[in-house]
């Protein structure tokens, strides 16, 4: 095996050997714990299930649901249903049938989600939980009435082999968990829950990334109820009601639950508190107001236990490791590019752009084409109208009228996300960049094809970023848009529109940059235009330039005639030369 494959292999290893010594404890505590503390094992199993959930939904993508007891009661009612028919398969089979099923109303109770966030969204998915337990109440689940107790499977029909059929699916769910929040669809969570447009701009559908997530939180809390059904037999409205749900997703805020390990400390939680305010003679439902308490301490101070420990153990290992944060040399990589594109050929084109709000005319009648392989300027005044330029091209502003057209193709009506797949991409003045990924999974994410680790270091390199697992959170913003601009390379788009990339970096490396982005088009095979203030990267980077002011072209051509302009220069620099 060659010797830099193994660390990707061992590092694949590692949570099955997590879950494998999971296993052997649940055994053990399996067959010693006391028939009590057996019952409340299992029922902690399933609120660290349910809990692992709402670390998806709300710890990952950064939504609100108050319903993920209801989304159990589905999985519950399915097993139960198909135990009182008699389905073929068995009670593990039932089980995944029950998570499909609530994945399925996980979908189409995160529909509003689509289109509201925050309170709105948690008054939603509440009165959808408030709604779901009027209606158990009356129609009660099956087999409730008859008594007809749910059959468990033949090797777990115990209390002690039913909590370690438990401890099999947390450690089966935690395994799914793990490997879904390191694919694409876990960066999708993440980056829709810090920037929903930089989301877009990587050519990631927000809709898709909200739904993908709704639909794997309740699928885990329908497993999660199919246990309950199995572990007392038959199921009851009260096991699911809204106090509960608002109860287990305070304590998923609390715990950082979208970290696997602090969902099953809250699992624990759920039991330990309420039992030790009965040990105490204090009544179990004070518990509610110990979560309430714990869920305002972490909703008011913005952090968590999960990320607390976490980041205390980044900040030793980083001063451990002691590894400086790369930045620009002025050494520019003179490696070979990697293809030439052929010039001269207009790539962007763009016709009469316009874009008005009430009665303010932000863009009047733009006009320009941006020619294969060359790296355009666009400058101009605070007010000018750049970023509602680039807003327009990329469809943040689909109401603008006039003509763009990519490769040929007509992009009229194409959202940010159908534009970026194209191959036009863009970055943002803002960080858009999500903290929470490291930059190996941010690059790959943005890419949106599959990239080797080499190729990754290489543009590393080249940009002068730091190492490909270093955590994002942990470099400052002028390093975070670096990435943003490797990564969006790496993509391979067509057309690259750069808002003020070298925000953020000192004056010799904004230069820095300028001398490695001429560089982009040859050796990425990227166009580029490049909005920027600083004059000494758009005359170090730029082909030609274009000048906006008050919304329409004043000057467009090669940078000396255009700097040399008189009108350019009363208009950007007043009447001090620009050259």
């Amino acid at each position: 095996m060659p010797r830099a494959s193994f660390p990707r292999v061992l590092a694949f290893l590692v949570p099955f050997l997590v879950a494998a010594g999971g296993i052997l404890v649940g055994f053990a505590l399996s067959v010693g714990l006391p028939g009590y503390f057996v019952f409340l094992g299992t029922s902690a199993i399933v609120a660290a299930i349910a809990i692992l959930g709402l670390g998806i939904v709300t710890g990952s993508a950064g939504m609100i649901a108050l319903c993920q007891l209801t989304f159990a009661a589905v999985g519950a009612w399915v097993v139960a249903g198909l135990n009182v028919i008699g389905a073929p398969g068995g009670f593990v089979v039932w089980l995944a049938f029950g998570g499909v099923a609530a994945g399925v109303v996980g979908i189409l109770v995160g529909l509003p989600a689509l289109r509201l966030r925050g309170v709105n969204l948690a008054v939603v998915t509440l009165g959808f939980a408030a709604a779901a337990d009027v209606t158990l109440v009356q129609i009660q689940f099956p087999g409730s009435v008859t008594g007809t107790s749910i059959e468990r499977p033949e090797a777990f029909g115990t209390d002690r082999e039913f909590f370690f059929l438990g401890i099999l699916v947390l450690a089966a769910c935690g395994l799914l968990v793990y490997f879904l929040q390191r694919s694409r669809w876990g960066s999708s969570w993440k980056a829709v829950a810090f920037s929903e447009r930089g989301t877009a701009s990587t050519g990631q559908s927000v809709p898709g990334a909200k739904l993908t997530a709704f639909a794997v939180s309740a699928a885990l809390g329908g497993v999660s109820g199919g246990l309950i059904a199995g572990q007392v037999g038959l199921a009851f409205a009260s096991s699911f009601s809204p106090i509960q749900s608002l109860a287990l997703y305070v304590l998923a805020i609390m715990s950082g639950a979208h970290l696997i390990d602090m969902a099953i400390f809250g699992g624990l939680l759920w039991i330990v508190v309420p039992e030790l305010l009965k040990r105490w003679g204090v009544p179990q439902d004070w518990a509610f107001v110990v979560f309430g308490v714990l869920g305002v301490q972490a909703l008011t101070s913005g952090t968590n236990l999960g990320t607390g420990i976490r980041n205390l153990w980044w900040k030793r290992a980083l001063r451990r490791s002691a590894v400086p944060t790369k930045s620009l040399s002025h050494d520019v990589d003179p490696a070979p590019p990697h293809r030439q594109p052929s010039r001269g050929e207009p790539i962007l084109v763009v016709r009469d752009l316009s874009v008005t709000f009430g009665k303010v005319e932000a863009l009047k009648k733009v006009s320009f084409e941006l020619v294969e392989g060359t790296v355009l300027g666009l400058i101009g005044p605070n007010g000018a109208g750049k970023s509602t330029l680039v807003d327009a091209l990329t469809g943040f502003l689909p109401q603008h009228t006039g003509f763009v057209s990519l490769d040929g193709r007509s992009l009229d009506k194409l959202s940010p996300t159908r534009r970026a797949r194209l191959g036009l991409r863009r970055t943002f003045q803002q960080d858009r960049v999500p903290p929470s990924l490291t930059i190996d999974a941010y690059v790959r994410f943005a890419a949106r094809r599959r990239l080797s680790t080499p190729e990754i270091a290489d543009a590393l390199q080249f940009f002068g970023c730091p190492p490909a697992s270093t955590r994002l959170a942990s470099v400052d913003v002028g390093t975070r848009r670096l990435v943003e601009v490797a990564a969006n390379v790496l993509s391979q788009p067509r057309v690259l529109l750069l808002d003020e990339p070298a925000a953020g970096l000192s004056h010799e490396e904004h230069v820095d940059l300028g001398r490695r982005l001429t560089q982009v088009p040859d050796r990425f095979g990227t166009s580029i235009i490049l909005i920027e203030h600083d004059l000494d990267l758009v005359r170090s980077t730029c082909d030609s330039i274009m000048v906006l002011d008050f919304g329409s072209v004043l000057a467009s051509g090669p940078q000396d005639q255009v700097l040399a302009n008189p009108d350019v220069i009363k208009a950007y620099m007043g009447e001090t030369e620009l050259l």
